[in-house]
This record gives C-alpha cells, sequence and structure tokens, in this order.
C-alpha cells in the first residue's frame, strides 16, 4: 500500500500496517493552501505521483520495490493541476498519462519522455482522465473559462484591498482576509505586490481553458490535432469528480446533483443534466459495478441508480450524515465508504 501526503511525500507500508520504505519530498506548495488533490497512481513496478505544485510541475515516478526515484518529467509549459494520472494501455504500448492545467500529456511509462500533448484542457484541473472502448476520456470545468465567469477587473479588487491606493495590492493589505492564501499565486512576475500587470496576466491564462469532456484517439505523438479527437461535448461538465465509462458510457455528475451520459464511442447524448434527489456539492467520482452506478454528494447523500437508460433510474439512497469527499471504493464482493469519523464496508 502506498500513501501520499503533500506535507511529507511517499510512504508503503505491506498489509499487515508495517512500513517498507518512504520517499520524503518537499512540501507541496498549493495556492490558497489547498493541498494536493492528486492520489499516487500504481503503474506496474512503479508508484507515479503528481507534483504540480504553485510555482514548479513535475512527474515523478518511484520504484514500487524500493522506494527509490525512477524518473521525473518536468513539465516547464503547465500550471498547477489536482488530477491523478492514469495508465493507458493501447497497441502494446503502456502510458502514463495526466491532464494538467490547460494540456494533458502523455509519457513513456519506463523513461518519462513526453509522447503527446493536447492543448484545449480547462485552466485548473482536478479530475482524472479514464479509458474505455479503445478511447481516452478526459473531462473538467473551471471558472474563467472561456465564455465563463470573467475575473474580477484590478479596479474591483482594488477597491476591496489596495488600502493605501498605490495601485498595487500588497500582502499587509490582505492579510486575515480570503485572498490572503491566493497571493502569492497571483502575484505572477514575483515582486511581492499584484497589480493590474498580474491580473490581466492571470484572466489571460484562465481565459485561455477550455471547459470540455473529449474523448482521444490512441496512437497520436507531439502536439495533437483534431484527427485525434473522437468526439466533444461542453455541457454537464465536472469541476472535481472524473468522469465513469461503464459498459460502453461515460457518466459524469456535477454540483447540484446533475448526471450526464454519453455514448462512449459517438458521444451522443443518452441524458443531460438530470438532477438527482440528492443536491449540494460533489467531490467524489462516480463508481460502478453490477449494473449500478454510485455517486456520493460532499453532504454525505449517496445515491445508485440504474446503468444505461434516458433518464437515471434511481435504485437507492442512503444518508450517512457526514461529508463525503473520498470517492467509495469497490474491492472484491465490497464497498467501502469513508467519511471524517468512520470508515464503512458493505458486502455486495
Amino acid at each position: 500500500m502506498v500513501s501520499y501526503f503533500g506535507s511529507y511525500g511517499l510512504i508503503c507500508h505491506d498489509f499487515a500496517g508495517k512500513e517498507l520504505w518512504s520517499h520524503p519530498l518537499p512540501l507541496a506548495k498549493t495556492a490558497g493552501g489547498l493541498g494536493t488533490g492528486g492520489s499516487p497512481t500504481l503503474a506496474g513496478e512503479l508508484v507515479i505521483v503528481n507534483r504540480d505544485m504553485e510555482k514548479t510541475y513535475a512527474l515523478l515516478a518511484v520504484n514500487l520495490e524500493a522506494g527509490t526515484t525512477a524518473w521525473e518529467a518536468t513539465r516547464p509549459d503547465g500550471r498547477q493541476s489536482y488530477s491523478s494520472s492514469v495508465v493507458w494501455k493501447h497497441d502494446g504500448i503502456e502510458e502514463i498519462v495526466m491532464s494538467g492545467s490547460l494540456k494533458m500529456k502523455a509519457y513513456d511509462i519506463k523513461t518519462g519522455k513526453e509522447r503527446w500533448s493536447l492543448k484545449g484542457m480547462p485552466s485548473l484541473t482536478c479530475t482524472t482522465p479514464v479509458a474505455g472502448d479503445g478511447l481516452l476520456f478526459f473531462a473538467g470545468w473551471s471558472a474563467g473559462g472561456k465564455g465563463d465567469n470573467p475575473m474580477p477587473t484590478f479596479e474591483q479588487m482594488a477597491g476591496d484591498f489596495d488600502k493605501n491606493k498605490d495601485g498595487a495590492i500588497t500582502p499587509d493589505e490582505v492579510k486575515g482576509t480570503p485572498m490572503e492564501p491566493f497571493f502569492r499565486a497571483q502575484d505572477l512576475n514575483g515582486d511581492g505586490k499584484i497589480t493590474t500587470e498580474d491580473l490581466e496576466g492571470m484572466k489571460a491564462i484562465m481565459a485561455s481553458g477550455e471547459n470540455v469532456l473529449v474523448a482521444v484517439r490512441p496512437g497520436g505523438k507531439g502536439d495533437l490535432g483534431d484527427s485525434s479527437i473522437a468526439w466533444k461535448q461542453t455541457r454537464g461538465l465536472p469541476q472535481v469528480p472524473s468522469p465513469l465509462y461503464y459498459r460502453g458510457h461515460v457518466y459524469l455528475v456535477k454540483d447540484g446533483g446533475m448526471v450526464s451520459c454519453f455514448d462512449a464511442k459517438t458521444g451522443t447524448t443518452a441524458y443531460l443534466q438530470e438532477r438527482l434527489p440528492a443536491q449540494g456539492s460533489y467531490s467524489a467520482s462516480p463508481v460502478a459495478a453490477d449494473g449500478r452506478i454510485m455517486v456520493a454528494s460532499l453532504a454525505g447523500k449517496v445515491t445508485v441508480f440504474a446503468e444505461g437508460g434516458d433518464a437515471p433510474k434511481i435504485l437507492h439512497q442512503a444518508d450517512f450524515k457526514e461529508r463525503i469527499a473520498a470517492t467509495p471504493a469497490l474491492v472484491g464482493n465490497n464497498i467501502y465508504i469513508r467519511t471524517p469519523t468512520t470508515l464503512y464496508a458493505f458486502g455486495m
């Protein structure tokens, strides 16, 4: 078992709880102090970790047996992201794919060499790609994308924070406010203050992102073009929950308890933004087994609905009355659900 902590690094235990090795890493500094969102990915003899942070961006591979570094791929054209990586097997090839902010990239599993890159991702990504029907699917949404929730102007921000009216916002002027944790991320040139120049640069980055569900064909190399895209959709997109591929369909769940379903091969809409009887925010990703889709809201309501159809057919709902941020885990015939105080195991 391998655990990753942004405050420490990687730790590996056996199933009896004995520590086998640890791999300390520098503190993962992220904008807003939100911490790291990505989980470690087991890829054969490697453990893959997202190290896209506030100012440095990389993908790290560590040997599963020894806990030593196998390779590290720097991502100089990246931005901070909270995604996890995925192993995509096709045509006798294994690639490590991770969607950083603004770009999704694939790497050679043995060397970490970049194989391909796809532009047109959201300006901030939390979701993880999934594979199925010979395609790779990514779905994500971020505020400030093209035509979506524009950022405030500097004048608007200055009205709240530029206390001495000198045309710049400094750390002491945002101390103790919700803006304080995000100061470093918006100080693009690192001069210790936020000015019109910084905000215009941030707005350009945010506006360059595209909120999208995209299906990618295998076999691409270098900078991918339209020929590598099987289909796209732009509605029903999640901010945090990853998409689910299950039995020929791609399922999405977004805040508000709205679910969407698309044909995996064609992108044809089966249903779009159908509301579940559990509204509010969603962080956990949908999972599936035995013809049933399971989603968990942040407020702790778990909803089970049938696969397929032209609308989600609700089969069951349970209220755990506690926050559920982690994705339910399906292992063998058991379902594991974690709240802040309890780990539940249910037999299927």
